[in-house]
C-alpha cells in the first residue's frame, strides 16, 4: 500500500462515515415521527446528538492521544456501527432509549471525526500531497457528499424506511472502520512518542495555544459566526421568505441550491488557484463575501433571480473559508498539540450551529422577518470586518510560515 493510496483510503473512509451521518440525520427524525407523531420529540433527538457531538470533539482527543488516533478512529466507528443498530430497534425499545443511543453515537462521532482529521496531516506528507490542496478538495468533497446524502436519504426512507436507512448508516461506519484497520498504517499524528501528560494537562495545553494563536482563534470565532447565520437562514430566514414571497415550496431548493452550487464552484477555483493566493486576505474576502451579502438580498429585494444570483456569489465566497482553517490547524500548532488543538476548534467551529436556529426564530418572532435579516447580516458584517481589517493593515516583515508538505514559503 502506498502512501498516496493510504490517503486516499483515510480520506474515502472520512466521507464515507459522513455520508451515512447525514442519512441518519434525515432517517432518526423521520422514525420519531413515525412512532410517536411528536415534532417535539424529533427536536429532543437532534439536540441529544449534536451537544455531545460538540462536547466530545473539544473533550475527546486527549484521551485519543493516549489510546492512539489509529485505534481511536476504529473503536469510534465499530462502536458507532453497533449503536446505530440498536438505534434502528428503538421502536421496541422506547423514546428515552433512543435519546441516550443517539448521545452516545454523537459523543463517539465527535472524537472520531477530530482524530481522522489529524490523521490527514501526516498521510498528506507522507504522500507528498500539498496541504492547501488536500484541505481544498476535502472541502468540496464533503459539500458533494452532503447533497447526496440529502437525495439518497430521502429515497432509502421512501423505498426501505426509516429503520432501513439507519441500518445503511451503521454499515457505512463499519466500512469505514475496515477500510481504516486494513489500509491505513503509516498514518501517525498527535502526541505518539511523548510523555504522557494527565488529561487535565493535556486539554489545558490545547486551550493556552488558542488563547496564544490569535490567527487561528480569529478564524475561528469568524466561523461559528458564520455556522451560526447559515443555521438560522437554513431553518428560519429562508423558508419564510420563500412562503412569504413565492408561497411555493420548490422555491427553497432554489434558493439552497443555489448556494451550494456557488460553493462547488468556489470549491473547483480554489483547489485550482488556491496556492497562488495570500492567505489572510483571502479568508477575508471569503468570509465576508459569504454572509452579509445573502441575507440583505433576502431583505431587500423580491426578485427570486436576484436572490439566486447573489446566494452564488456567496456559496463561491464560502469555499474557500473552511479549507484556509483547515491548513492553518495543520501548520501553526505544534505536533504533540494538534489533536487536542483540532478537537477545541471544531467545537467552537460549530458551536454555532444549535445557538442559530434558536436566534433565528426569536429574532424574526420579536422583529419580524426582514430587520431579522438586517440585523443578522450587520452582525456578521462587523465580525468578518474583524479579519479583513487585519489583512488590508500594512504589517511589519517577519519570517513566514514553511508548509513542510510542499517546502513552499507562504504567510502565517
Amino acid at each position: 500500500m502506498t502512501p498516496r493510496r493510504e490517503l486516499i483510503a483515510l480520506v474515502g473512509a472520512d466521507l464515507l462515515s459522513n455520508l451515512g451521518s447525514r442519512i441518519s440525520i434525515l432517517a432518526i427524525p423521520w422514525l420519531v415521527l413515525e412512532t410517536t407523531g411528536s415534532p417535539a420529540k424529533m427536536g429532543v433527538v437532534a439536540a441529544a446528538e449534536t451537544l455531545p457531538y460538540l462536547l466530545s470533539s473539544a473533550l475527546g482527543p486527549p484521551l485519543a492521544d493516549r489510546i492512539g488516533l489509529r485505534r481511536t478512529s476504529i473503536l469510534a466507528d465499530v462502536g458507532s456501527a453497533g449503536l446505530m443498530v440498536a438505534v434502528a430497534l428503538t421502536p421496541w425499545l422506547g423514546f428515552g432509549a433512543l435519546v441516550a443511543l443517539v448521545a452516545l453515537v454523537g459523543t463517539l462521532r465527535g472524537v472520531g471525526d477530530r482524530v481522522k482529521h489529524v490523521m490527514f496531516r501526516p498521510a498528506a506528507q507522507a504522500a507528498g500531497v500539498r496541504l492547501i490542496r488536500l484541505t481544498s478538495v476535502y472541502d468540496g468533497m464533503s459539500r458533494l457528499t452532503t447533497l447526496l446524502a440529502a437525495s439518497i436519504g430521502g429515497l432509502l426512507i421512501w423505498w426501505l424506511g426509516a429503520t432501513s436507512a439507519i441500518l445503511v448508516d451503521a454499515s457505512t461506519f463499519a466500512v469505514c472502520a475496515l477500510l481504516i484497520s486494513t489500509l491505513v498504517r503509516r498514518t501517525t499524528g498527535g502526541a505518539a512518542g511523548s510523555r504522557p501528560e494527565s488529561y487535565l494537562r493535556a486539554l489545558a495545553g490545547g486551550l493556552r495555544y488558542l488563547g496564544q494563536d490569535r490567527t487561528v482563534l480569529t478564524m475561528l470565532l469568524v466561523i461559528s459566526a458564520l455556522n451560526m447565520v447559515v443555521n438560522a437562514s437554513i431553518a428560519v430566514y429562508i423558508p419564510l421568505w420563500v412562503n412569504d414571497v413565492l408561497g411555493n415550496p420548490a422555491g427553497l431548493g432554489l434558493v439552497l441550491g443555489a448556494f451550494a452550487a456557488g460553493a462547488l464552484l468556489g470549491n473547483l477555483l480554489f483547489t485550482t488557484f488556491g496556492s497562488r493566493l495570500r492567505r489572510d486576505l483571502t479568508f477575508a474576502i471569503g468570509a465576508a463575501v459569504s454572509g452579509p451579502p445573502r441575507l440583505l438580498v433576502l431583505a431587500l429585494s423580491d426578485d427570486l433571480t436576484v436572490v439566486f444570483a447573489v446566494t452564488f456569489v456567496s456559496g463561491v465566497g464560502i469555499a474557500v473559508v473552511n479549507p484556509l482553517l483547515g491548513v492553518a490547524l495543520y501548520e501553526r500548532p505544534p505536533a504533540d498539540l494538534q489533536s487536542r488543538v483540532i478537537g477545541l476548534a471544531g467545537a467552537l467551529a460549530f458551536a454555532g450551529l444549535p445557538l442559530g436556529a434558536l436566534l433565528g426564530g426569536w429574532s424574526v418572532t420579536t422583529l419580524g422577518l426582514e430587520p431579522a435579516l438586517v440585523t443578522a447580516a450587520v452582525f456578521v458584517l462587523a465580525v468578518t470586518a474583524v479579519p479583513l481589517a487585519a489583512a488590508l493593515r500594512p504589517m511589519p516583515k517577519q519570517a513566514p510560515l514553511v508548509d513542510v508538505s510542499d517546502r513552499e514559503r507562504v504567510p502565517s
